[in-house]
This record gives structure tokens, sequence and C-alpha cells, in this order.
């Protein structure tokens, strides 16, 4: 193994337990059977304004980040090993 190998192995282990940490950390979608039914809600609130500054907003970004670095990192992973950087 080389050691730009051994560099990616490790970034890639550490991109998927952080994907894997942040993706438990965050709240579910309870919205029940109001999804099946079609029943949105349109009420303007605080919550709805914030939402963007919000902790879960933050969470999902982060997780989607760490997805993309955890993608570009394993493809870049493989080509090292197949072709032999």
């Amino acid at each position: 193994m080389t050691p730009l190998t051994i560099i990616f192995s490790i970034l890639d282990i550490l991109a998927g337990i952080i994907m894997v940490g942040l993706f438990l950390v965050q709240e579910g979608n309870d919205r029940g059977m109001g999804v099946v039914s079609g029943a949105t809600n349109t009420m303007d609130s605080y919550y709805s304004k914030t939402k963007g500054r919000s902790l879960e907003e933050r969470l999902k970004s982060a997780t989607l980040i760490t997805a993309v670095i955890f993608a570009v990192v394993s493809v870049v992973l493989y080509l090292s090993i197949t072709k032999h950087w």
C-alpha cells in the first residue's frame, strides 16, 4: 500500500463515521399519515421563517457535505488502488 492509499483510506473511514454520526443525531420527520393524504401545514410560524438557521438545517447541510466528501474520497481511493498511484 502506498502512503496515498493509506491517507485516503483513513479519510474515507473518518468521513463514513462522521456521516453516520450526523445522520443518527438528526430528528426524523414525524408527519405521520398526513403525507399519505396530502395534508400539508402551510401555517407561517417563527420556526418556518428561521428554518435555514436552525440546528436541524445545519445538521442536514453537514450531512450532505460529509456525504459528498465520502463519495469523492471513495472514488479517488478506488482509482488510487486500481491505477497504482
